[in-house]
């Protein structure tokens, strides 16, 4: 066979070949490649100085509202309402910023003021709905709401935190209850929550004075 046939009858080079696949690849999406990394190298940058901006909100909006807490135990509320409300606006995408709105309403309920009292626990629990500090703001809102002439709402509420808390709690929710239903003239509701706190809660410290009570009622109904 002459050189000329061997050259025509040789087979292509596989290596040659999957470079020249490879250079074709990059030429028609290597800068695409590149366009997609570099955006991504963007987000994630803009995502870690978003998230390092948030944390340093936070550690400011938790000591003010630390500053606006100790006011709070030292009595001081008109100022602590201040500085919760001045947390609230200034941080208000932050857990502290949530949080001042409990404080605030804290503050409220402390100097008589039930209205305010109750928008700002109902402000904190529309974010806020579950935990520790949520149940604790509900419990303080059924009193808010008892003492801002709420009846039929704080009876509702006083309801739901039957269990929450330690078993003295949970009668003191069910005679509260009863309190709230006596005020709206609904005698027989009263009724059975004094029943249910003797029944369920016999051996706390206010069973009795719930006997007492119920015959009170049952009496005056005669």
């Amino acid at each position: 066979m002459s050189l000329e046939s061997r050259k025509g009858a040789r087979l292509e080079d596989p290596g040659a070949e999957l470079l020249d696949q490879l250079t074709g690849f990059w030429g028609r999406y290597g800068r695409l490649t590149l366009g997609v990394v570099g955006v991504a190298a963007v987000v994630s940058a803009g995502l870690f100085f978003t998230l390092r901006s948030r944390a340093s909100q936070e550690e400011l909006a938790a000591g003010k509202l630390a500053e606006a807490n100790v006011m709070f135990w030292q009595g001081d509320y008109q100022h602590s309402l201040q500085a919760a409300r001045q947390v609230s606006q200034t941080y208000a995408s932050t857990p502290s910023g949530n949080d001042a709105h409990r404080l605030a309403g804290d503050d409220a309920y402390w100097s008589g003021d039930f209205k305010t009292a109750v928008s700002e626990y109902k402000t904190y629990l529309s974010k806020q709905k579950s935990g520790v500090l949520a149940d604790a703001a509900r419990r303080s809102l059924a009193y808010a709401l008892e003492s801002n002439l709420q009846y039929a709402d704080a009876a509702a509420l006083y309801d739901q935190l039957v269990g929450v808390f330690d078993r003295e709690s949970s009668a003191e929710f069910l005679m509260a209850a009863a309190r709230c239903y006596q005020q709206t003239h609904q005698q027989a509701e009263a009724v059975k929550r004094l029943q249910r706190l003797v029944s369920e809660f016999g051996e706390t410290s206010i069973a009795q004075r719930a006997h007492e009570e119920i015959g009170e009622i049952q009496g005056a109904g005669q």
